[in-house]
């Protein structure tokens, strides 16, 4: 282990590393306070979305970027879902780019892998240049239908094709130094839309790892620092819980596929979460199953949980610093802290 992150985690309060497991969603509607959620809850990070960009500049997010990033003991992951096509939160606003990001597929559609490693490029250096150091990307989910609530997201190709999309790509960013996350482990497939329902899967295991799994494994070997875990309750791995917040689906990452980086839940404000547990309960079962990062909009409540299961003796403060560590290790290597 590294001795100087160890040093930075011996120093640090409980409530300051409880807080680093948070990437929340950045407040704009005043119920959640920006100067406290450094202050206060000292998080690990905030997601920005597009209500974010609509009225502002680059000049302005890049002073609100900075007076954020002053404010943290520890500088703040800044995440944003940029893929491209239909999820775009920055350059869809005509003052910050002149036309928005193309989709994965789109992209590929004119220029094969090596067009969308250019666009990967060009997007790094957009995004660094307003301040941000993650983007929630690659998307390496498959599905084949046009239909399917996912499809409009993936490259739209077979699974060679895409782990190579996406090795290629999570190597560019790293190149970039711009954070990534592979998503939606472990594979939308043809599921419903998580952010409204909760989805069940009937394939089994096998079924995965014939397939959907390749392209996770393809950004593994990349060198990819964020595996972004989907709410989908799969049966052929956990049939009872999704996959966020089972025991089950985090040892496959970390046993079988060898995953020694950051796990990220998907936002546990979404419906397939909150239709299935309350949000404080959420919290607990995402760290108790095995999760680093914790998205979310009420970070205060589920701070408060966390710190109560840790005082009940529900989880240990030894496990809260292991996803510390991994943490603070991939903020270092990507040139957030400096050790």
């Amino acid at each position: 282990m590294n001795e100087k992150i160890k040093n930075i985690i011996s120093g640090m309060t409980l409530r300051e590393k409880v807080g680093q497991m948070f990437i929340a969603r950045y407040p704009t509607d005043g119920k959640y306070n920006r100067e406290e959620a450094v202050e206060k809850y000292h998080l690990g990070g905030f997601t920005w979305y597009a209500e974010n960009f609509k009225d502002e500049t680059p000049e302005s997010i890049r002073a609100d970027v900075n007076a954020q990033q002053a404010k943290s003991k520890i500088p703040l992951f800044m995440a944003v879902d940029e893929e491209g096509g239909r999820v775009c939160r920055i350059s869809c606003y005509p003052q910050f780019r002149y036309e928005a990001f193309k989709s994965p597929s789109a992209l590929y559609a004119e220029g094969g892998i090596e067009r969308c490693v250019a666009d990967t490029k060009e997007k790094a250096e957009f995004l660094l240049d307003l301040g941000f150091n993650l983007n929630f990307a690659p998307v390496c989910d498959m599905t084949y239908s046009p239909e399917n609530y996912i499809h409009h997201r993936t490259l739209g190709q077979d699974v060679e094709t895409t782990c190579k999309y996406v090795s290629a790509v999570v190597k560019q960013m790293n190149e970039s130094r711009l954070g990534c996350s592979i998503k939606h482990f472990p594979g939308y497939g043809d599921n419903v839309d998580t952010h409204q329902f909760i989805a069940h899967d009937d394939r089994s295991l096998d079924d995965f790892m014939k397939a959907d799994i390749f392209p996770f494994r393809a950004g593994i070997e990349a060198g990819a620092g964020i595996i972004m875990v989907a709410h989908n309750i799969v049966k052929g791995i956990d049939p009872d819980t999704p996959e966020s917040l089972s025991p089950e689906a985090h040892r496959l990452i970390r046993e079988e596929l060898g995953f020694g980086g950051v796990i990220m839940t998907d936002s546990l404000d979404m419906g397939g979460i909150t239709r299935f547990v309350g949000e404080k309960s959420a919290a607990v079962m995402a760290v108790t199953s095995g999760n680093d990062m914790l998205c979310c909009t009420s970070y205060p409540e589920q701070i408060e949980a966390i710190i109560e299961a840790i005082n009940s003796g529900e989880i240990t403060e030894e496990r809260i610093d292991e996803s510390v560590y991994r943490i603070l290790k991939l903020k270092a290597a990507l040139g957030i802290i400096n050790l």
